[in-house]
Order: C-alpha cells, then structure tokens, then sequence
C-alpha cells in the first residue's frame, strides 16, 4: 500500500488526474479504474474520480496484483546482425512490439527470441520482457541487443547508466534545418495532460540531450542522423518535434496526415549500435541496413523514384 498525503498547491486538484501525476507509470484511465473499484481510500473512505483534493487528505493507495499471462515462443523470422552465447542483436522491424503487453502478447520480439533462443534469455526483467535491456518503439526500425543471461544484462544496463552505448540514428524531418548539426538538451517526462505522449515540458522530467547532424537536405525535408547521450522515451521524436521539426510520419507528435500514404509511423532507424562486450570487454559495432520503406522514400525525395 501507499500514503500520500495532500499540501496546500495541491488543494482543489481531481484526485484521478492529481493520482496520474503521482504516478507516471501508470494512465488516467487505470488511475480511475483503482478509484471506481475501492482500490483508493482518502482518510479511510472511498472516493469518486471527481472527489476535490483538501489539505491534510491521507490518500491509501492499493495496488492489485497483476496476473500476467503466459507468453509462448513463436517461430518468428528474426534478421540477426550478431550472435554469441551471451548477446543477440536483431535488426527489428517496422510495426513489430518489443515486448508483450496489453493488446500484444503475440508476435513480438520476445515471442521470436523464445523461440530461437530456446527460452535461454536473462530473466532479471521478468517473464514479459526476458533479456530486454532497452527498447525502440513498434514503429522504429534497427538495431537493438538482448542478454541471454543474468551477467550479460547486468553489464549491458551498467553501461545503458553510464551512457557509453554508442547508439546512432537517421531520421527524416519535416523542414529544412538552418544549422549542419546541433544539440537538444532538454529534459522529458510524462506529458501532463496526454497520458500517452511525452514532453519537454513535464513537471518532473529527466535530463535528456540529443546531438544531431544533417546528412542531406531536400527543401521541404531533412535527412538526419542522431546520437543519444541518454535514452528516453521517445527521446529523438519528442526533441526533434519541440524545434519545430517532427519526425516525417509522426502522427503523435507531428501533423496527423503524412504527404506519402504508404508510410507508416515515423521515419527512424536504429542505424549503428556500440558496446563493450560483456565477456570478452572488446568493443562491438553492428549496423542496421535501412529498410526498404527508407531507402525506397529516400529515393522518392531525391527524385529517382516517382511514387511512393
């Protein structure tokens, strides 16, 4: 169970959207869930999501446990760029989930690598996320590792801490960028009214810095590549947004008609991963080739291919 109690600032608040704030990792919508279903007490007593916030409320807060469901191997193809007894990186395709979660728990990555890897996977991440030491979103392409044990994954998130993974991106962007290259640094959390974006304007956000560089210009659109210094959700798309440049196909943070209908989701390839090996120490580079949607609307922009 958890306490919270209210202070002056938060006087008058909603308790569901002051409980979403309170706890990010959770939605509005699951936040009201907790209250309609008693989950939520305020000095003792249940509450409505619309009951008012008063100095001095003592908020119980219970959190039921979750049952997670089994997740089965599937024999997936899977484009592999590396492969030992410790590390696999895969090169993950456009529209594929990570990991299971609500309205997923088949087809993902992990389904394939339970499969390949006969279920030989680090398990500090627990069953929904085996081996999982980052992720990209389900619309982003490239590269990305996954620990088969227990050593492996605590070396590989010691250096995701430490931010000494090498991790490059390319991106297409709406405008034409005034600067060559240039760095964001701005922090990002939680959006605070749009549960499931992410902002530079979040009351707690986490430091987060983007170096980009143009590699080629087509007017209307900028060709980039991008390193993370840190690795925040949706860090490129939310940084490259809040300078007036989203991510081409982005319809969550830039214009919700894309100018090219056969894209789908943004425009962003994990190019380039580096990281020391968590056995051997030797430094390892793999590289992501584009995919065909990338090349085929790279092609489109530079006028050597008429429709996409």
């Amino acid at each position: 169970m958890k306490e919270l109690f209210i202070v002056e600032s938060q006087e008058g608040e909603r308790i569901d959207r002051y409980l979403a704030e309170a706890l990010p990792e959770r939605s509005r919508s699951y936040v009201q869930k907790l209250i309609k279903e008693g989950h939520v007490l305020v000095n003792g007593e249940p509450v409505k999501a619309s009951y008012r916030l008063l100095i001095g409320d003592c908020l119980a807060i219970t959190m039921p446990e979750v049952q997670e469901p089994d997740i089965g191997a599937e024999e997936i193809p899977l484009d592999i760029l590396y492969e030992d007894s410790d590390i696999i990186i895969v090169n993950k395709p456009k529209q594929m989930v990570v990991h299971p979660a609500p309205g997923h728990y088949t087809g993902t990555l992990v389904n394939g690598l339970l499969y390949h890897c006969r279920q030989e996977l680090s398990g500090i991440n627990g069953m929904m996320r085996p081996g999982i030491v980052h992720r990209i979103d389900m619309d982003t392409t490239g590269s990305l590792v996954v620990c088969k044990n227990d050593k492996a994954h605590q070396s590989l998130a010691g250096q995701l801490k430490d931010h000494s993974i090498k991790r490059s991106y390319v991106a297409i962007v709406h405008g034409n960028l005034t600067k060559d290259e240039g760095t964001v640094d701005a922090p990002i959390g939680r959006h605070p009214t749009e549960r499931k974006k992410m902002s530079i304007h979040a009351k707690n956000g986490k430091r987060a810095v983007t170096h980009y560089q143009v590699l080629e210009r087509f007017g209307d659109y900028t060709y980039i590549q991008c390193e993370l210094e840190t690795g925040r959700t949706h860090q490129i798309r939310v940084h490259m947004a809040s300078i007036g440049h989203p991510l081409l196909g982005d319809s969550v943070y830039g214009p919700r008609k894309s100018p090219f209908p056969k894209l789908v989701g943004q425009t962003l390839h994990a190019k380039t991963l580096g990281l020391l090996h968590p056995k051997t120490g030797e430094y390892l580079e793999v590289e992501a080739p584009l995919p065909e949607y990338f090349s085929d609307l790279l092609a489109r922009l530079r006028g050597s291919l008429k429709n996409f």
